[in-house]
């Protein structure tokens, strides 16, 4: 069984190999975006993630998340009202 919270999110990683960044879904086989500088590979995988309801996850170059953004139905919503 798949764990639809791992599977449901976009990341966009440094590719040491091409020396690009890459804006990928989890669990797919090729990047849906790839770019020179990664604010351009970000803008482009957001609207993505926006399109398709999934988090968003930005990496740092050490691999690091930097950033991670929920654009889906949250399945842990907060629990205080405000």
């Amino acid at each position: 069984m798949t764990d639809k919270r791992k599977t449901n999110s976009h990341h966009v990683t440094f590719n040491k190999e091409t020396n690009k960044w890459e804006g990928k879904r989890v669990g797919a086989k090729r990047a849906s975006v790839v770019g020179e500088t990664k604010d351009e590979v970000v803008k482009k995988t957001r609207e993505i993630s926006k399109n398709q309801g999934t988090e968003l996850k930005i990496h740092n170059k050490d691999g690091k998340i930097s950033q991670s953004d929920s654009h889906g139905k949250d399945p842990y919503p907060p629990k205080d009202k405000k």
